[in-house]
């Protein structure tokens, strides 16, 4: 895909940027290498490829779901400025 002098200048409008004449044709070579190098990738056949969630084929460590502190709620609740029915009471921020 190939971009024109007209593309670069919208681009800039809609991005709300300026660019200079002399930068705008290096920015659109640029820009259109960029497109070329996205169509080229989408052209390889990924069909017989399985997805991957990491590139080492590596799994999560997972620890053992048991309780490791003590349940503090109630003294921090006691120091907190407003509380009801366990919950904290903050001030009205948004009408």
């Amino acid at each position: 895909m190939s971009l024109e002098q007209g593309d670069i200048a919208k681009l800039a409008r809609l991005a709300r940027i300026r660019i200079s004449e002399e930068s705008s044709e290096e920015l659109r070579q640029r820009i259109s290498d960029i497109l070329g190098m996205i169509d080229t990738m989408q052209a390889v056949d990924t069909d017989a490829v399985d997805p991957m969630a990491n590139p080492h084929d590596a799994t999560q460590r997972l620890r053992a779901d048991v309780v490791t502190e003590v349940d503090q709620r109630d003294d921090f609740q006691r120091i907190a400025p407003a509380t009801e029915d366990g919950l904290y009471l903050v001030p009205k921020v948004i009408d």
